[in-house]
């Protein structure tokens, strides 16, 4: 065998053509879409580009990988045919240093944008006469936390009828949720009719503006920190105004009845915007216990009654909702989010940005499993290559 060259240019150039090669064959796979993102090396001593070390690691997410040493293992035990098919050179692949020391470096919020634009573009149309609804809502990392420093948060936009997460950003711990909704839904390239929903942290005037500008509806929960607002909501007439809307759902060992009355907003309401309002109440009640608990909550939209009935404003609570069990909940349990030790610069951020890619391919692929769908990615190692838009 001949000796492997120690240059780094050669192993620039030859890794440079194949992975210019996979991106035009495959103008619209991850690679293509991953392409630009800012490189954070000097380009002295670089072997492997960036984009290449970037779809080797989504792909070992897939398949259930999720520590830096996981990684890089999935890697070295790729076959060369697949590792060819990634851009990679067989002889030399990225260690486990370089792939941490990289993913640390790499912008997070630069690399989650592009990574919800390209999956923005795979998304379904909505259904006809239908609206794309997104869901605003945030998460700490709690494994991230590194003694007195609490874990790293992050923001994400959440597609509802998929659960497919096209935006995130990172809030520093200097600040809060507020200021990063708009560069959050930044990320989202249309949202031209579409309905954002938020739960009540984000119930800000400022928010309504920004929304208005991209022309977005939106429905926001009101809470205790908007006490004047929840003041006039809860003085509204309600005893007066029938039932719009019943549900009921039994899962996770209890029953739940919602029902929705909605109102039209007249004087007594000071909200820019808000159109109407909305009185959820909750019954649950404990299967196996038979304790009862009731919840009332408060809500308002732009939405006139003549651009929403109230069961596609059922829909999209319920769907705000949901981004904890299809979202939160997966990468909790199915990817132990909280107990990973990744916390050092954006390695957090990136890892969680990743994880959002894996499920959203999975379910994509039609896998409502996600953890059989990992299972099967990782008996399979072209399964991953192949989600990732590589053939």
């Amino acid at each position: 065998m001949p000796a492997l060259s120690s240059s780094p240019i050669c192993s620039v150039v030859s890794a440079g053509d194949a992975v210019a090669a996979a991106v035009a064959a495959q103008p619209a796979g991850l690679m293509a879409a991953l392409a630009g993102v800012p490189d954070p090396r000097k380009r002295r001593g670089v072997r492997y580009r960036l984009v290449v070390v970037l779809a080797a690691v989504a792909c070992a997410v897939l398949a259930g990988y999720c520590s830096y040493a996981a990684l890089a293992e999935w890697v070295a035990d790729l076959p060369d045919e697949q590792v060819a098919r990634l851009g990679l050179d067989p002889r030399r692949r990225p260690s486990e240093s370089m792939i941490r020391r990289l993913l640390q470096l790499v912008d997070g919020d630069e690399f989650a944008g592009r990574v919800g634009r390209w999956l923005e573009g795979q998304l379904p149309p909505p259904t006809v006469g239908g609206r794309r609804a997104y869901a605003v809502d945030g998460k700490t990392l709690r494994g991230s936390r590194d003694g007195d420093i609490p874990g790293r948060h992050v923001l994400a936009a959440c597609e509802q009828a998929t659960g497919v997460v096209v935006g995130q950003v990172d809030v520093d711990g200097k600040t809060n949720e507020i200021p990063m909704f708009a560069p959050l839904l930044d990320q989202i390239s249309d949202l031209a009719g579409a309905v954002v929903t938020a739960d009540a942290l984000h119930c800000q005037r400022h928010h309504v503006t920004y929304l208005h500008e991209r022309g977005a509806h939106w429905i926001f929960t009101v809470k205790g920190n908007q006490a004047g607002l929840k003041t006039q909501l809860a003085a509204q007439p309600w005893k007066r105004v029938p039932v719009a809307y019943r549900e009921t759902d039994t899962g996770h060992g209890r029953r739940e009845i919602r029902t929705y009355r909605i109102l039209t907003i007249g004087e007594g309401i000071d909200f820019p915007g808000a159109a109407q309002a909305i009185r959820i109440h909750r019954y649950r009640r404990d299967l196996n216990t038979g304790k009862r608990s009731t919840e009332t909550i408060y809500a308002v939209t732009d939405l006139h009654v003549h651009q929403a009935k109230p069961a596609q404003i059922a829909g999209w609570v319920r769907g705000h909702w949901a981004i904890e069990n299809r979202v939160h909940h997966v990468r909790d349990v199915t990817y132990d989010e909280d107990r990973s030790r990744i916390r050092t610069r954006n390695g957090p951020q990136v890892m969680a940005t990743l994880r959002n890619l894996a499920i959203a391919l999975h379910r994509q692929a039609g896998k409502s499993n996600i953890a059989a769908a990992i299972r099967e990615a990782a008996r399979d190692h072209n399964r991953p290559i192949t989600l990732i838009g590589l053939t």
